[in-house]
């Protein structure tokens, strides 16, 4: 081998080598689903990432820098040109690009307050706090003309849009059990879809807009009902015990899919309409432990999508079903960092 061959033998190892690195920088064993896998932000407590419905945009939620408590940003899918586009008032969550890409939709308390609203009462366990103060606005991407949608007085929150540029579902307690509903894009025709005890949020439309994947508890026994309805009195649920649901568009046609005994949440429709993706803390020895899961939506095929040893959560495909984005613990800085990561989706061979 002469010396010119071997400079660039040498030159394709050496990238070769580094490729795979970085490939492998963030993966754990066994993740094979997942490929060219990055960290979009580096510090802080950021979440519920979701795609543009063109698929090159972010928009999330985050505690950083002096911020006390989360406000709403877009960034680009390579972690390019973040911006905050919420007010800095008050708490935010679960915001949602409209079809157009134009419009952007959060869940916000600044009206209420500036200040942060108060962390939920631990001594009642690991519980989520359903503000009352939260309301659903409309706003440009910029976050520019503000337009307040709901005004329930009551907690609406947790908002995302049909693919099919009709409705936003979402989650309120206006009717005192924390249900599901619909409404026209510009906040009219607010209509309550079901009508189960227990907590019904987090939901997705499919690709088609045909049909719905939410989580959802069933108190069932005297003991959990008596827990649920105390905590609901006062805007709080315990989110240890939830299963995955899909139902029609018009919330005929519910049906549990999955029936872990865990808190199974985050679901989100492939692109297919035949998969759902979700966080769970199935086969957790101590149930803090979140992992992605797929399961197709008859309730068969469950496998385990990634295996970190702390948390995953929040995944969500883009439209084209090359991505999955999602919310993880693994490789922060800091110990109660949250970041955002982006990988190439790969199907099984």
């Amino acid at each position: 081998m002469n010396k010119i061959n071997i400079v660039l033998l040498t030159f394709f190892i050496t990238h070769f080598v580094i490729a795979q690195s970085q490939d492998e920088k963030y993966r754990f064993e066994g993740e094979k689903h997942l490929k060219n896998l990055r960290m979009l932000t580096e510090v802080g407590e950021n979440a519920e990432a979701y795609f543009s419905f063109d698929g090159k945009k972010l928009i999330f939620q985050a505690t950083v820098d002096t911020l006390k408590c989360d406000q709403i940003f877009t960034m680009n899918i390579d972690g390019s040109d973040k911006k905050m586009v919420s007010t800095g008032k008050g708490r935010t969550t679960c915001a949602y690009f409209y079809p157009d890409g134009e419009k952007i939709l959060y869940a916000s308390t600044h009206h209420f307050d500036e200040e942060c609203p108060p962390p939920p009462d631990r001594s009642k366990g690991y519980v989520w706090k359903l503000y009352d103060s939260y309301d659903i606005f409309m706003a440009d991407k910029d976050g520019k003309n503000l337009v307040q949608l709901t005004n329930s007085g009551k907690y609406d929150a947790e908002a995302t849009i049909s693919p099919k540029g009709d409705k936003i579902i979402f989650t309120s307690t206006r009717d005192n059990d924390p249900e599901l509903y619909v409404m026209d894009l510009d906040g009219s025709n607010q209509t309550r879809l079901t009508f189960e005890k227990g907590y019904d949020g987090g939901a997705f439309f499919s690709a088609d807009g045909s049909k719905i994947v939410f989580r959802a508890s069933r108190p069932k026994t005297e003991a959990q009902l008596a827990d649920y309805d105390e905590l609901v009195k006062y805007g709080y649920v315990r989110p240890t015990a939830l299963e995955i649901f899909v139902m029609d568009a018009d919330g005929k046609n519910m049906k549990q899919v999955t029936n872990l005994g865990k808190a199974s949440f985050a679901p989100f429709f492939h692109p297919d309409g035949k998969r759902i993706i979700f966080s769970s803390n199935y086969g957790s020895e101590n149930g803090r432990d979140f992992n992605l899961f797929m399961i197709n939506i008859d309730g068969t095929g469950l496998k385990q999508i990634t295996f970190n040893p702390t948390f995953d959560g929040f995944p969500m495909f883009s439209p084209d079903g090359k991505y999955l984005v999602f919310g993880s613990n693994r490789f922060n800085k800091n110990p109660n960092d949250t970041n955002i990561f982006i990988a190439e989706w790969v199907e099984e061979e």
